[in-house]
């Protein structure tokens, strides 16, 4: 896949000047990072009801909701609709829709219009290249052709001279909406913060937490995604030394942490030994191997279990040991720092499907 993709290796865009920066990576520069965080405009006419009280972040919500695109847009279904079971701002589903729930009490309905999660055109993600400093001869470049920047963000070629050529990083759907009628059925209180941390007793609570490390996190939250039982997700960086850590501090290998997925469930849908045993299976056999996923090699890529009390860890070796050979690390958790935004549901945003039970192969680079 890889192979396929024209890349402008120095190149990332910013997203605060109508410019491109310029990166020489033998002097150890940093790409600027697009955060690709999604936008919603709501226009909203309620029937309300007389409770007081709304959904607060962190709580479990159930809403039942459906979507009708507004003119030409021809949407690619990535999420469930209908009624769905989920961590208020904990990932997953339209962020329109988590905008939305906020503002509901139970029983509540809500109709709008919601942004279909692409954002509106931006200015500012239209650049002029020169061809010189692109690394990329004009011969090959044409108009419509898909390029890549060097921070993964896709572009469009929109306009070509002999000296300059204009790219668009803004998604082609960019400013589609939905129709949106929304109710909140019910919420109830998420884990507790005790149940982040480690507890030698399990806390009595109605979800649990798994915190997971797979190698590159993105792959194995989509994975997650899709199990029935998962409410919730969250992507950052675990078992090192030092407090919120950036990507590039991680993959340095200089602060001991591993990329790691957290995950929110229910326990009466799917089990923490379950869950488990689908990471370990996604592992295949880089089970046995150090400090390694894939090709992905160093400390930040090793993959572990890190269990949140004695039952946890009990569970977590036993499923471990049923595998010949595997070398994952079984350690009791530490602190969980959130990735940045642009790596939360990473391939969903990038068109990957996150329904429940989708079967589709997961592509490492969305």
């Amino acid at each position: 896949m890889l192979a396929t993709r024209r890349i402008l290796a120095a190149i990332a865009i910013t997203a605060t000047t109508n410019a491109f920066t310029i990166l020489n990576p033998l002097l150890g520069s940093s790409t600027v990072l697009f955060s690709n965080k999604l936008k919603s405009s709501l226009s909203l006419s309620t029937e309300t009801s007389e409770s007081p009280e709304s959904p607060k972040s962190g709580d479990v919500v159930t809403v039942n909701y459906n979507l009708t695109p507004d003119g030409n847009f021809v949407p690619n279904p990535l999420f469930d609709d209908g009624a769905v079971t989920f961590i208020l701002d904990g990932g997953n589903y339209l962020p329109g829709l988590h905008t939305v729930v906020h503002a509901l009490t139970p029983a509540e309905t809500i109709s709008c219009t919601m942004d279909a999660g692409y954002g509106e055109p931006r200015e500012d993600l239209i650049a002029k290249v020169p061809i010189a400093s692109s690394g990329i001869s004009i011969n090959e470049i044409v108009l419509d052709q898909e390029l890549f920047l060097a921070n993964g963000m896709k572009c469009r070629v929109v306009d070509l001279d002999e000296e300059n050529f204009t790219i668009d990083a803004n998604h082609a759907l960019a400013g589609a909406t939905y129709s949106a009628q929304v109710t909140l059925k019910g919420f109830e209180n998420g884990p507790s913060e005790e149940q982040f941390g480690y507890n030698p007793e399990a806390i009595d609570g109605k979800f649990d937490v798994l915190t997971i490390a797979l190698g590159c996190f993105w792959g194995g939250e989509l994975e997650y995604l899709r199990i029935p039982g998962v409410v919730g997700s969250h992507v950052g960086y675990t078992q090192g030394q030092k407090d919120d850590p950036t990507y590039q501090e991680v993959c340095s290998g200089s602060t001991g942490h591993t990329e790691a997925i957290q995950i929110i469930f229910d326990p009466s849908k799917v089990s923490y030994e379950e869950l488990v045993k689908i990471g370990l299976e996604r592992l295949g056999e880089s089970r046995s191997l150090v400090n390694q996923a894939g090709n992905d090699k160093g400390t930040q890529y090793r993959h572990g279990i890190y269990y949140h009390n004695f039952e946890q860890m009990l569970l977590a070796k036993s499923v471990i040991g049923s595998y010949p050979g595997c070398v994952t690390e079984c350690c009791e958790a530490m602190k969980f720092f959130k990735a940045e935004d642009y790596h939360q549901q990473y391939l969903l945003k990038g068109g990957q499907s996150a329904k429940k039970n989708a079967d589709e192969i997961i592509l490492c680079y969305g």
